[in-house]
């Protein structure tokens, strides 16, 4: 079954959006080098890896379906925060906003009847519960260190802990 132009479309949106989104976390984990918390940072570039890998697995669905991916202009993402607090408190809204498209493409895949998307869908509906879970606990953790210095390392040598998720696979599964 061929993807319809209107799922397409949506998932054409995502692509950027997901590409977008990794824009995003390279620029917090520029900032949060700046200031010295390499482990922040190194938790946002592993970051920036996975929206990359999920741009390309709406990228591969598209193309396995006989649709055509157009690439847009990708945003420039905000470049500066006051705090750690911040940049984490921006990443859960953005996160948030990540969940509402998603679950916008799962109404059109729901209303059209696309089992095929529906199926690639559900494991973004996992992975973004997820996503809104770590960065709202670190939000939060970050809220709850304030201006405690060694909470702050803390918090910094545990993110610098993260190994990147292996993800699934974005390519073919096609012979």
């Amino acid at each position: 079954m061929e993807i319809s132009k209107e799922l397409q479309d949506a998932i054409n949106e995502q692509i950027n959006f997901e590409l977008y989104s990794a824009f995003v976390y390279l620029s917090m984990a520029t900032w949060l080098e700046t200031q010295n918390l390499s482990g922040m940072a190194h938790w946002m570039e592993v970051q920036f890896q996975e929206e990359y890998a999920h741009a390309m697995r709406f990228y591969r669905h598209i193309v396995e379906r006989g649709g055509r991916v157009i690439l847009k202009e990708i945003k420039a993402p905000k470049t500066e925060w006051t705090s750690p607090y911040e940049i984490f408190d921006d990443a859960y809204n953005h996160e948030k906003e990540v969940t509402r498209r998603i679950y916008a493409i799962g109404d059109i895949a729901d209303r059209e009847g696309d089992r095929a998307a529906q199926s690639m869908l559900s494991w973004f509906y996992d992975e973004q519960v997820e996503e809104e879970a770590q960065t709202m606990e670190i939000r939060d953790l970050l809220k709850l260190a304030g201006d405690n210095l060694a909470a702050l390392m803390q918090i910094d040598a545990r993110l610098g802990a993260r190994v990147a998720a292996a993800t699934a696979p974005t390519e073919s599964t096609a012979p």
